[in-house]
């Protein structure tokens, strides 16, 4: 790809530079793919994207450096502050109060998350600091590839709505938990009251500036229509701003939008637009961060030695997702077969776990390379085989409308005619609607 575009240099002078056209082209194969995956083999729009930016990573794509820095950087944080304002714009904290053994979900199977995959690294002997930076990271699901998925199935009840709060509230754990100690962990041996009060900073930080965000759109609110794209924008707007600013003040940008979306649904608990008027704008970013992670992960030191501690990871982190909810399911609200859906539908990684390791990377240059080599695999990994695991949890506890859709009517009535492009289950047999 190198010697290509040599050549192409020569004689192509894009007023915007030629990596801009590299990237354009990129995002339009991953586009068609996405779709063409969806509607032929039914699996969702972003195996495809992951599957171009992979092969584009294995084949010398030159549009993406490691580690991330300058405007690749700034876009994936960009992106994924979107995705999680979204996803905290879906929780509400009255829930929490009428069933608090969702939070008691959501912490044991993050701790035991993180536990098992540092157990299991050291099991193999890697190194504490590297074991344990890969377990912190292992901590956080992928709300990016879960609302993706939702998005294709069109997946809609209690193990959807469930593993995607958990997926939140895992990522909000990992974004403080890691920028708390990427700021401390050079510093050697320290009290327990200097080991959390980076904690507090970050999330102090975070809290504030996702508050002045919360406002400001809340006071929006009061003169702009929530469905007027003019107000799609100024979020957007405003979301750049807090992203460039968070982390400069010692916050984290994604932690930041989290908060706000927590914040703002709280403020104006109606059932939010924001999804749908965001529209293109997001779908591009999410387009670009799939493909972006995908590029990157792909360049990793693919290496037999590296290729046990990766399936040591992946098989502990999935034990880890299902045992945890499982565990804490009693009095949750949800059976024990939805439990199980639903740590399956917490297994991909994705933008979120990049950003992690981008951090440790720069926190850590000796042992920064290390982290990485393992991580990288894994998100890959996980990128695309977390979203067709996601997608068959999904069919198999019945929540897909495009499920639903493909059944027989009552009375051995034909199925409903599909619409251009919708595609059958491929994970559910026909009429299962168990779960």
């Amino acid at each position: 790809m190198n010697e290509i575009m040599a050549v192409w240099a020569e004689w192509i002078r894009p007023s915007a530079g030629l990596p801009t056209v590299q990237w354009s082209i990129l995002m339009a194969v991953a586009a068609a793919a996405g779709h063409l995956l969806q509607r032929h083999v039914g699996l969702p729009k972003v195996v495809g994207y992951s599957l171009v930016g992979a092969l584009a990573g294995l084949g010398g794509f030159t549009g993406a450096v490691w580690p991330l820095q300058g405007t690749a950087l700034f876009l994936l944080e960009l992106g994924v502050s979107v995705v999680l304002f979204e996803a905290g714009g879906r929780i509400s904290l009255r829930w929490f109060r009428h069933n608090p053994m969702v939070l008691l979900q959501s912490v044991a199977e993050s701790t035991l998350t993180a536990l098992l995959v540092y157990y299991a690294l050291r099991w193999f002997d890697v190194r504490p600091v590297v074991a344990e930076a890969v377990a912190l990271v292992a901590m956080a699901a992928s709300p990016a590839v879960l609302s993706r998925v939702i998005m294709d199935t069109r997946a809609s009840g209690p193990v959807t709505e469930r593993a995607m709060v958990l997926a939140t509230l895992s990522t909000l754990y990992a974004f403080t938990l890691v920028s708390a100690r990427t700021g401390v962990i050079n510093r050697g041996e320290q009290s327990m009251t200097e080991t959390l009060f980076p904690v507090l900073v970050v999330l102090g930080v975070s809290f504030v500036v996702g508050a002045f965000l919360a406002l400001a759109l809340r006071m929006a609110l009061r003169v702009m229509s929530p469905t007027s794209e003019n107000t799609s924008m100024l979020l957007i707007s405003l979301l750049t701003a807090a992203t460039a600013l968070a982390a400069h003040f010692g916050g984290s940008a994604p932690l930041a939008a989290l908060l706000c979306g927590m914040l703002l649904k709280q403020l104006n608990p109606r059932p939010w637009t924001w999804p749908r008027q965001l529209g293109i704008a997001a779908s591009m970013l999410m387009l670009l961060m799939f493909v972006l992670v995908s590029v990157v992960a792909a360049k990793a030191d693919w290496n037999p030695a590296v290729a046990g501690l990766v399936g040591a990871v992946v098989l502990a982190r999935a034990a880890a997702k299902i045992i945890g909810v499982s565990a804490a399911n009693w009095g949750s609200g949800t059976n024990w077969k939805q439990a199980i859906y639903t740590g399956c539908a917490m297994s991909p990684m994705s933008s979120v776990a990049l950003l992690l390791v981008s951090q440790f990377v720069a926190t850590l240059p000796e042992q920064g390379p290390r982290i990485a080599s393992i991580a990288l695999p894994a998100i890959l990994l996980m990128e695309v085989v977390g979203a067709i695991i996601t997608t068959f949890a999904i069919y198999r506890a019945g929540e897909s409308s495009r499920q639903r859709a493909a059944e027989p009517l009552p009375g051995g009535s034909p199925p409903t005619v599909q619409a251009p492009g919708a595609f059958a289950p491929p994970f559910a047999a026909p009429g299962d609607t168990r779960g």
